[in-house]
């Protein structure tokens, strides 16, 4: 039996760089952006390989913000906790507020999308029935305690890698039988003078932003990497390099397949149709299959994580104890939490569209990548030292971009995602109002 002189058990750091890379990209999803390409095909006018490498260049600067407040917060590291401990706590509110609504909206797309990809097998199903389907089916895992394991994640996500070579092997095979395309098809991707519009490519490129989502999460891990201080950021930085790259390779071969002009038979799953005209029927299974299951982990795995979010916050006090803080006695989960989000996925998956979905998502996403850069702008300023004006040019460059694609969300996104931000900011006064009424009446 060991004395109680024995020192505090804490995480094995045993995490290299290669691992919180590989981490990093199998949380974003190799093929991140494949659900999403017909809106951001729509959006953009076509320049769907452009609006993914803009999206990069944000998500960089972002990246690299993140890596320099991981370094000043290692344990726990968030959006809501940079901005709230470098700017004001209400401030950091209102950001952890629009992630829940980031949250909440994933499980939302994601009963849209599998609604949509069961579609492209059984057309004559309705999509509300589907729709029912999924949330329900989201709901009762959850509820019943089944996760996926870290284990079934990673096959996963080989697998996901398995058919990203499968469809980059028929293309090369495709290209190989085109008779002297010139110069100009292998350009078109990029630039299109016919149909180019700055302001529908900014439009695109808000959308194309949840191309990237998840690479803040590596910062969840600093406790147990070997070199924390180095490591952390230079993998933040790489995960949104890699899939940026990996993503626009896989755009560019959709959109040079793709003839112009020719619309898609569903906008929300039309990668899975530019598979078939590459791969016919067999790669249109397959790449179909792939995603929807892909989807479902996702659907699960997301729709769980904003219950345990909703529970902290019921725990904490931001939130009605009584409702939000309770747990199951027999599963441990939250199941009025897992039940609220998914009559909520199951509300807005017969109002919403998978595009308004997205960019009701992109704003929180948005709005917390603002905070971030503008916490490591203000962290730097406050250290006053010349090296640090490198680390504040980035920051604001990283600020500018993500409010230029903030900007440019729908206009109907932007009024509801602001709504929510308001209704976040009352809430927060009304409990820090509380908290001084209490305070006041203990003391007297």
């Amino acid at each position: 039996m060991q004395d109680g002189t024995s020192d505090r058990l804490s995480l094995r750091r045993t995490l290299r760089f290669s691992d919180l890379l590989l981490y990093g990209i199998v949380l974003i999803q190799p093929t991140a952006p494949m659900p999403s390409f017909g809106v951001i095909y729509t959006k953009a006018h076509g320049h769907v390989v452009t609006a993914i490498l803009l999206a990069m260049v944000a998500m960089l600067f972002t990246s690299i913000s993140y890596g320099k407040m991981a370094r000043v917060y290692p344990q726990g590291g968030s959006a809501f906790l940079y901005v709230g401990k470098e700017l004001h706590p209400g401030l950091g509110y209102v950001t952890g507020w629009c992630l829940i609504m980031d949250y909440v909206l994933n499980p939302l797309i994601c009963t849209i999308w599998c609604s949509r990809a069961v579609m492209n097998f059984l057309p004559h199903i309705p999509y509300p029935i589907l729709a029912i389907f999924f949330a329900i089916f989201f709901s009762a895992l959850n509820c019943f305690g089944v996760e996926t394991s870290a284990r079934i994640n990673r096959g996963m996500a080989a697998a996901l890698g398995l058919v990203i070579l499968l469809v980059l092997a028929q293309g090369v095979r495709w290209l190989l039988h085109l008779h002297h395309p010139g110069t100009a098809f292998f350009l078109k991707p990029f630039y299109d003078r016919s149909t180019f519009s700055p302001s529908g490519l900014l439009s695109g490129t808000s959308i194309a932003v949840l191309t990237y989502i998840g690479f803040d999460g590596i910062s969840t891990l600093s406790d147990e990497a070997v070199r924390p201080e180095i490591d952390v950021s230079r993998a933040i930085v790489f995960a949104c390099l890699v899939t940026g790259l990996l993503a626009s390779i896989e755009v560019y071969l959709a959109q040079l397949v793709w003839p112009k002009g020719l619309a898609f038979p569903d906008i929300d799953t039309a990668y899975v149709h530019v598979a078939q005209r590459l791969g016919g029927p067999a790669l249109f299974l397959i790449v179909n299959s792939a995603l929807l299951v892909a989807t479902v982990g996702s659907g699960m795995a997301s729709q769980l994580g904003a219950a345990r979010l909703l529970y902290a916050m019921g725990q904490d006090g931001a939130l009605p104890r009584r409702f939000f803080g309770s747990v199951s006695t027999h599963t441990r989960i939250p199941r009025n939490n897992v039940l609220l989000v998914g009559a909520i996925s199951l509300i807005g998956a017969l109002m919403f569209s998978y595009e308004l979905g997205t960019e009701l998502l992109n704003y929180g996403a948005l709005l917390a990548f603002m905070g971030v850069n503008l916490a490591c702008a203000v962290r730097a300023a406050r250290d006053n030292l010349q090296s640090k004006r490198k680390d504040i040019f980035l920051a604001v460059c990283g600020l500018l971009t993500c409010l230029c694609l903030w900007c440019n969300l729908s206009r109907l996104a932007l009024v509801a995602g602001s709504i929510w931000a308001v209704v976040g900011l009352v809430l927060w006064a009304f409990i820090i109002g509380r908290r001084s009424a209490a305070t006041s009446s203990s003391i007297s």
